[in-house]
């Protein structure tokens, strides 16, 4: 709903709807397999490095501490989860769905999220440097706090997606489709296909760091005096 500017309000993303008490577990003791279903699990420590599964549910689980790099997830699909201090690097999921889930102070580096669909979902204080989000659907995200220094979101559609504080030093947003997206206090320097942002807001002094890369699009020369 426009507000009286005419801008469009963003909505707050809902937050994982977890239960009371979680059966705690190590991710070591916790095997993966296809198909196979997680439910109203506490889980932390290391496992899973490597390991391809498809079609695996996470449903009302918190991970704290939890270190699994390199896991491959085709078609996963979490919902109310939470992450905390969590190790996630090249992390890989394809054709995957996120809802209700919020990921805090962890570690996103290269990670992959492909062509996935993603709604209700914060981000906060993540390092996501390189990490991938390409021609996935983005809808009332938040990314909050977050180095997201070379991520990719080509050919991603972003709907009611909010950065705020963020560094996206040569990002990537070529082919983007832009529904409503905003930007406060972010570095954007030397982000790609600045062009495809048409439609997006950004704050007075987010504009600032877009005039090399704009300038770049259209060709145009900017000489130091």
């Amino acid at each position: 709903m426009p507000n009286s500017r005419g801008v469009t309000r963003l909505h707050k993303p809902t937050a994982p709807r977890l239960p009371r008490q979680l059966t705690p577990i190590a991710v070591a003791e916790q095997p993966v397999e296809d198909d196979q279903a997680l439910l109203s699990l506490e889980l932390h420590g290391s496992g899973w490095t490597g390991i391809q599964a498809e079609d695996v549910e996470v449903n009302r689980c918190r991970f704290t501490d939890a270190r699994i790099p390199g896991v491959v997830l085709p078609r996963a699909r979490l919902e109310d989860v939470e992450m905390t201090r969590c190790d996630l690097a090249n992390m890989q999921i394809i054709d995957g769905q996120m809802f209700a889930t919020h990921l805090a102070n962890s570690r996103l580096t290269g990670l992959a999220w492909i062509d996935c669909g993603m709604r209700d979902v914060v981000f906060t204080d993540c390092r996501a440097n390189l990490a991938r989000f390409r021609m996935s659907t983005l809808r009332d995200v938040t990314f909050r706090d977050c180095d997201l220094t070379e991520a990719s979101f080509q050919a991603a559609t972003l709907n009611g997606v909010l950065f705020e504080n963020c560094r996206l030093t040569g990002a990537q947003f070529s082919q983007v489709k832009i529904i409503n997206a905003r930007f406060n206090d972010c570095d954007l320097s030397g982000v790609g296909g600045v062009e495809s942002l048409r439609g997006a807001t950004v704050s007075a002094a987010d504009a600032q760091s877009l005039v090399w890369a704009l300038a770049s699009a259209f060709g145009i020369r900017i000489e130091e005096a």
